[in-house]
This record gives C-alpha cells, sequence and structure tokens, in this order.
C-alpha cells in the first residue's frame, strides 16, 4: 500500500507516518526499488499498534523503546513484557481517575434531572 492508501485507511496524516517512522514508533517500512513507501502487512501491524497505543494516551517514548527492543531480538522479551505490564497498569490508573469522573457528572446529571422536574435543586438524597 502507499503512504496515501495507509493515511486514507487509518484517518492518520502522511506526515504523521513519515514522522513515527523517522522517530521510531514504527519500523523503517519497506520500500520499493525507487525508495517510495511500500507498506506491507507487518507495517499495518505497526501503524496499527501506533494508533492504538498513541489513542490509549502511551507516550512516544513508551512507544519507540518497545520497538527498539522488539528489534533487538527475543532475549527482549522480559523487557517488552515488563514495558507492557506497566503501561497497562498506567492505563488503569488513568481508567480509575476517568470512571471517578463520570461518577461524579453521573451524580451532577441526575440530581439536575430532578431540579428540571421539581423546580428545585437539591443536593441532598
Amino acid at each position: 500500500m502507499t503512504i496515501k492508501e495507509v493515511s486514507e485507511k487509518y484517518q492518520i496524516s502522511q506526515d504523521t507516518l513519515r514522522y513515527y517512522e523517522r522517530i521510531g514508533v514504527i519500523p523503517k517500512v519497506t520500500r520499493t526499488s525507487g525508495g517510495i513507501r511500500n507498506y506491507q502487512e507487518d507495517d499495518l501491524g505497526w501503524v496499527e499498534l501506533a494508533i492504538c497505543m498513541r489513542s490509549a494516551g502511551l507516550a512516544v517514548e513508551s512507544i519507540i523503546e518497545y520497538v527498539k527492543l522488539f528489534q533487538q531480538g527475543d532475549e527482549t522479551i522480559p523487557a517488552r513484557l515488563q514495558l507492557l505490564v506497566e503501561q497497562k497498569e498506567s492505563l488503569n490508573e488513568q481508567k480509575e481517575k476517568l470512571q471517578k469522573a463520570l461518577d461524579k457528572l453521573d451524580y451532577k446529571i441526575s440530581r439536575y434531572e430532578i431540579a428540571v422536574k421539581t423546580g428545585k435543586l437539591s443536593w441532598e438524597d
């Protein structure tokens, strides 16, 4: 696939794809003999991983570290596992914070819905 096709498929700019490749968020993409990017299935897998991890809020540096470790081979499996476990723990902490915020909003919304019906806003159950 061309960079344009990948950009359209994943709704990510071509500049971002080039940037991700340049800094190591995704490994160097397969190229034609003329030097044009020719994304293969493996390349698309890395793009999908990068998009997923960035959407989840992972730091670019963590993704770069994971890619470097992967490229070093199977002896880095324990380090990759540790990196992923740490990232998961961080995401779970963020998830808990978001859940608390959602719970608070749900409470406030419920109180305002009652106020709309009764004409009186009360914070007591």
